[in-house]
């Protein structure tokens, strides 16, 4: 089952005089569990991809369904209520609000969601304890590492189980440990919930750890390469190779 599909979209940016097309007639589907990878050069168009796939962007056509819903012409309104229901987004940068606590934080999507408080406790403790940060749940984001803000992000995407997640370069603003550390704990979530995850990285490890990685390049999909059974340590060496072809992996 697919819970991600797009259908030719484009993404341009100025106007007729001065027009730059940077997503070029792009199919993608991604079945529910799936841990996929977006990579590309600098400027290759997979920030805008993620970003449409998202719906943070609108595409200029083309279309896009998430667990079978074609969200490219809901209204402001409409993409909101979708978005809140259906989506998860883990940052590069957290975004925690300071004013609130770890578990406030996390809770955010089941306020807005209006789950009661017994289940609303329950789905918090479940994810918290899985990302190794239920005793720091009072402290409050400027009490607590890198890793454990971006843990906090994390446990915040997964609370309300939506459709999708996705990850913006989660671990750009982490040091080699606490990448490890998230990447090890969203794989175990992608497992043990089937929890379906598209992530943008430069980073060939933190794509070693997906179970499939799409090349982007010039706004058109280049490549696309599936794990399958190989270790990670030889799905990394792959992603190197590719990255070789297609010119490297910039930021």
């Amino acid at each position: 089952m697919n819970i991600l599909e797009s259908n030719k979209i484009v993404k341009t940016y100025g106007n007729k005089w001065n027009r730059q097309e940077v997503l070029k007639e792009i199919d993608i589907e991604v079945k529910k569990g799936e841990f996929v990878g977006i990579m590309g050069p600098s400027g290759s168009g997979k920030t805008t991809l993620l970003n449409v796939l998202s719906s943070i962007d609108r595409v200029s056509s083309g279309s896009i369904r998430v667990d079978g819903k074609e969200f490219t012409s809901m209204n402001d309104m409409e993409l909101a209520e979708f978005r809140k229901r259906h989506l998860g987004f883990i940052f590069q940068e957290y975004h925690l609000l300071d004013t609130l606590t770890v578990k406030e934080n996390i809770m955010l999507p089941l306020t807005v969601n209006k789950f009661s408080k017994k289940v609303a406790q329950k789905m918090f403790e479940g994810v918290a304890q899985e990302l190794g940060i239920l005793e720091i749940q009072d402290k409050y984001p400027n009490e607590i590492s890198g890793g454990q803000k971006q843990r906090t992000a994390a446990a915040r995407a997964f609370v309300h189980e939506p459709s999708i997640i996705f990850a913006d370069e989660p671990t750009g603003a982490l040091d080699s440990k606490s990448a490890s550390d998230l990447l090890n704990k969203l794989s175990d979530l992608n497992a043990k919930r089937e929890s379906t995850i598209v992530m943008v990285t430069h980073d060939p490890q933190a794509a070693s750890y997906c179970s499939r990685v799409i090349f982007i390049r010039d706004g058109q999909i280049f490549t696309k390469l599936n794990r399958g059974e190989e270790r990670r340590q030889d799905f990394f060496n792959d992603i190197i190779k590719t990255q070789a072809v297609l010119g490297g992996v910039g930021v």
